[in-house]
């Protein structure tokens, strides 16, 4: 990678559309992508999505934000959205990957911010045996994965469920962990991980950029710059992302009407909510309730 240029943005399933829907979630064995690549993964990130490894066999070589993490067996590994990262697998190691978009973990841990908060700091947890977690952390990771390829009802459900536990593991884990936090940071990545953090607790009522400026302390040319770096897109975009996500929500799982949903997220007039849809997803909120009820949704 050129010394200077942006690092590669890595979209789940190649599309930023899809990896921009609602509640994104995608796991596989560590095997499955590793091997192709000779059991390395060169550097790039993950604009929006956080990546939860359980490393069950052999171990890896972490190195994310300039910082190196060794996971030996029996390892949760965290690298959180935005986090430049590159890994090197022991040859044969075995294990999950679950990578989730941040409106999906943000949504699955409302009810507890600390488990919001466990996913925005790189770290690599080591889960002994004869721990508390050391048999349902692999159940839980292997669950995901048997629901994922299982058409069955609840499924959803049953994977949020799942996911679920895994947050509560990781934060269980890191309670145990002494001198493992990172002595330096990024400070573009610091600032788009508080940027984020901000923008779930105001995003309802605020929409002014300078206001979010504000709250983490810096100019919004200097979080423009670390959003477009690190996210991929200004600031205006991100924020705007995280209210599209909000309302796609509202239209598949609510029975509020458009101007309700409208009114929720900080729209008094449904117009203007309306147009602000349709710009960024391309079809009246309206339409794209209707079209959803007959399609197959991502992670669904």
């Amino acid at each position: 990678m050129t010394v200077g240029a942006p690092a590669p943005s890595f979209y789940l399933y190649g599309d930023e559309q899809l990896d921009e829907d609602l509640d994104t979630i995608h796991v596989e064995p560590i095997r499955e992508r590793s091997l192709r690549h000779d059991w390395i993964i060169h550097p790039h990130l993950h604009p929006d999505h956080v990546q939860i490894l359980w490393i069950a066999e052999g171990g890896a070589r972490f190195v994310i934000e300039g910082e190196t993490y060794v996971a030996s067996a029996r390892s949760l590994v965290v690298q959180p959205a935005g986090a430049l990262h590159e890994i090197r697998f022991e040859p044969g190691t075995e294990g999950r990957v679950v990578t989730a978009a941040v409106s999906y973990v943000e949504a699955v841990a409302r009810d507890d911010p600390r488990l919001v908060a466990i996913t925005r700091t790189p770290g690599v947890y080591s889960v002994p045996d004869d721990s508390p977690c050391g048999s349902t952390v692999p159940q839980h990771f292997n669950q995901i994965l048997t629901e994922a390829h299982w058409d069955a009802p609840g499924r959803r459900t049953a994977i949020r469920g799942c996911f679920l536990n895994v947050l509560v593991s990781l934060l269980r884990v890191a309670e145990n962990r002494s001198g493992a936090e990172p002595s330096r940071q990024d400070r573009d990545f610091e600032l788009v991980t508080r940027y984020r953090a901000a923008i779930e607790t105001h995003f309802r009522s605020q929409k002014s950029l300078a206001f979010y400026a504000r709250n983490i302390g810096v100019s919004t040319q200097r979080l423009n710059a670390a959003c477009r770096l690190r996210a991929g897109r200004t600031a205006s975009e991100v924020l705007y992302d995280r209210i599209v996500v909000e309302a796609k929500r509202c239209l598949l799982y609510t029975e509020m009407t458009v101007a309700e949903i409208g009114h929720s997220i900080g729209y008094e007039d449904p117009a203007y909510f309306n147009r602000f849809f349709s710009k960024r997803v391309g079809t009246p909120p309206g339409t794209f309730r209707a079209e959803a009820a007959t399609t197959t949704r991502v992670g669904g």
